[in-house]
């Protein structure tokens, strides 16, 4: 059985879902996956997922889990499903902008930071307040824009103690935002939290959705 299989195995039991992080890979090498039956691929830089999008099946869902700055939005917002790393109400407002341009909703999360490293993106619990406070605050400015849950990412650290207490952190982070805003939202209910090192700590944590790169296509 390959990666793919066995960690599609692993996911199944829990109904966690799989975004297959292509980043720098060509597209020959992501193609197998693809073949696999895999239809979310996350990429974090911009040119590269635009790049990738116009060689591939139209079928994929394309997900940026990358630091997204506001002047490329209107790169991906005309197919982007999903972008997972909203870390302002600035990059908010932008991509609304530019879904509202493509007549599209575009589904995103927060980015959340938790990791014990300042190079790490996300906001962080007052920002997250004032971000929210504002988007409930003025409903008809948002309608090109769909919050459906958190991201955020561990210290990259061997302690798993810690690595689980991050993730622990986010999850009560999740139902922080889902009890104070979203308490009748079904569809506030994605915890994008885990890659290839710490996926299995991430899913015993409550993550919905797992970002896994090298674990499928090999070290970059």
């Amino acid at each position: 059985m390959s990666s793919f299989e066995t960690i599609c195995e692993e996911l199944k039991i829990t109904h966690t879902k799989l975004v297959a992080v292509s980043k720098t890979k060509p597209v020959e090498e992501i193609m197998p996956v693809y073949h696999k039956g895999q239809r979310i691929f996350g990429e974090n830089k911009v040119q590269e997922m635009v790049d990738k999008q116009e060689q591939m099946p139209k079928d994929i869902e394309w997900h940026l889990i990358g630091h997204l700055q506001t002047n490329k939005v209107k790169y991906i917002a005309p197919f982007v499903s999903m972008i997972h790393s909203i870390d302002s109400l600035k990059l908010l407002n932008e991509v609304e902008k530019q879904a509202a341009k493509n007549n599209r909703v575009i589904n995103i999360l927060l980015q959340m930071h938790v990791a014990n490293e300042e190079t790490k993106f996300g906001l962080d619990q007052t920002e997250l307040i004032e971000l929210m406070d504002y988007y409930l605050s003025n409903p008809k400015n948002y309608a090109h824009v769909n919050i459906v849950g958190i991201m955020g990412m561990a210290t990259n650290t061997n302690d798993t103690n810690q690595i689980r207490n991050e993730f622990k952190q986010l999850k009560g982070i999740f139902q922080f935002i889902k009890n104070s805003y979203f308490i009748n939202k079904k569809d506030f209910a994605e915890i994008s939290m885990g890659m290839s090192s710490d996926y299995t700590i991430a899913i015993e944590e409550g993550s919905t959705m797992v970002r896994i790169g090298s674990l499928l296509f090999g070290h970059r």
